[in-house]
């Protein structure tokens, strides 16, 4: 007979000791990062530290109490983990009251800032409501599972309601610079966040389908941003004449990377690729007669709409877009364009990995992903099949690097540093390998949110860091952990 969570025993003396453990190293580790806090002195001159004890010791009491619940959580013992969630809401929101009040109450809040509370109290409302879908859950009657199956009721409605859902966020793109509500800043940040999307549907080539972990793919799209940059201001070719020639250069760069990690699988592919990036980058850096160095390359050409500028006046010989279609000149007009080509770029990335995987490609990289061996076995070549991943990745990355260089204007190596590889690394599996639509959900969750909240620039990377501490938390497999197969097996045919 299956022992239930539920039902397993649970060592209150044990969780307690490993709950205090936790609480200790928080204190031990937070003595300088949260009990140490600079502010300027009196006089207006130099900076002194002064002490945040209350701080300090709120952090290690919640830390060794959040984890003694997630434990719980852990076993299926969702009361406690409801009752004291509930008690930490309660008190934070009485703490608040009283601070609204001015009453001394209100002093004793963890921190200064009502952004930092309100974060950190988004742990105890995860808590409750992790322990009240556990509860919803744990009334449905039982059903019985095939082996390694594990129920998950968001990844069953997603993949029921996929191309209702898939249409509705295109819509929604469609329509976001026409909202009321919409202005330069928010398709600015809606603008970025689709690059990272079509950044992240490269790099899911790559690593959620093949499954070969890639750290450098940042390389790729510095190749084809540089490679634009260059082309337009020496050759005087245009956006749309670039856009192919970085793309199979950086498809070029993407076998050249391949040849040499044909070998190589899991961290010691990871550490090449790292090592690839980084080169890329000091390359660049170091060979300023060609590529600028640090100075990076300004004044890019922009992007055209058949010829048509999206400037105030034009050349003599050219014409602008607002004088072509006899409106009024508006700098939002520009923005809207490259808003809706990466739009477009971004939407064909998904049409070609949706394409692709039909083919027999897509069931190679599939393979490789799961046995190495196996695919081997089966007559695969892992060669081919590795590097065609690579450059069909380092493709649509150059693509996007060249549309980032003619939105930017200028393009310099500190664009292109390794923190940029592990964010579109984190998008990609944040979303949940292997799935189109999570990789838009995971770019608008780490792009789009501290983007839109960077008034609040000291506390940016903190809500960075929350989100994905709670996706983790709740979506460990990622925000879409699941996904249709490629290929079905006598589908449609009953069972005998």
């Amino acid at each position: 007979m299956a022992v239930t969570a539920v039902d397993r025993p649970v060592d209150y003396t044990d969780l307690a000791k490993r709950s205090a453990a936790a609480g200790v190293i928080t204190l031990i580790l937070g003595s300088l990062l949260v009990g140490l806090e600079t502010v300027p002195t009196p006089n207006g001159g130099s900076m002194q530290l002064e002490p945040r004890y209350r701080a300090l010791i709120c952090a290690a009491l919640g830390i060794a109490i959040v984890y003694f619940l997630v434990e719980l959580l852990k076993v299926g013992r969702a009361m406690p983990a409801l009752i004291g969630g509930l008690v930490m809401i309660a008190a934070f929101a009485l703490l608040e009251w009283a601070k609204i009040q001015g009453l001394p109450l209100g002093d004793q809040l963890p921190f200064n800032s009502w952004v930092v509370n309100w974060g950190v109290m988004l742990v105890p409302i995860s808590l409750v409501l992790r322990a009240l879908l556990m509860m919803r859950r744990a009334r449905r009657p039982a059903v019985v599972q095939q082996a390694g199956h594990k129920d998950d009721s968001f990844a069953t409605f997603y993949l029921k309601y996929n191309k209702l859902f898939g249409t509705l966020l295109i819509a929604i793109a469609v329509a976001l610079p026409f909202a009321p509500f919409a202005d330069r800043r928010l398709v600015d940040i809606g603008t970025l966040v689709l690059t990272y999307v079509m950044l992240g549907w490269g790099l899911n080539i790559v690593v959620g389908l093949a499954g070969l972990l890639d750290l450098g793919y940042v390389a790729f799209y510095a190749i084809g941003a540089y490679t634009y940059a260059m082309t337009s201001i020496n050759f005087g070719l245009s956006f749309w004449l670039a856009l192919p020639i970085a793309g199979a250069l950086a498809a070029s760069f993407g076998i050249i990377l391949g040849f040499p990690v044909l070998r190589l699988r899991g961290d010691y592919l990871a550490i090449v690729t790292l090592g690839f990036g980084e080169m890329i980058r000091i390359i660049i850096t170091n060979w300023w007669w060609f590529t600028g160095g640090p100075n990076g390359i300004n004044d890019i050409p922009r992007p055209s709409l058949f010829g048509l500028l999206f400037e105030r006046t034009a050349p003599k010989g050219q014409e602008t877009f607002a004088h072509f279609f006899g409106i009024d000149y508006l700098p939002i007009q520009r923005v809207i364009f490259l808003y809706f080509v990466i739009l477009v770029f971004a939407l064909g990335t998904n049409l070609f990995t949706l394409r692709i995987r039909k083919l027999p490609i897509s069931r190679a990289w599939e393979a490789l992903r799961e046995d190495e061996t196996a695919c081997r076995a089966l007559g695969i070549n892992p060669r081919n099949t590795k590097l065609t991943a690579f450059a069909i990745g380092a493709m649509f990355a150059g693509m996007a690097g060249s549309f980032f260089a003619a939105r930017q204007g200028f393009i310099s190596p500190e664009s292109f540093v390794f923190l940029e590889s592990a964010v579109i690394l984190a998008i990609v599996v944040l979303g949940g390998l292997g799935t189109q639509i999570g990789v838009v959900l995971a770019a608008v969750l780490l792009i789009g949110m501290p983007e839109y909240f960077r008034a609040l620039q000291d506390y940016r990377m903190l809500a960075f860091g929350i989100g994905m501490v709670l996706i983790m938390i709740w979506r460990p497999g990622g925000i879409l952990s699941h996904r249709s197969p490629t290929i079905f097996l006598n589908r449609g045919k009953a069972k005998p």
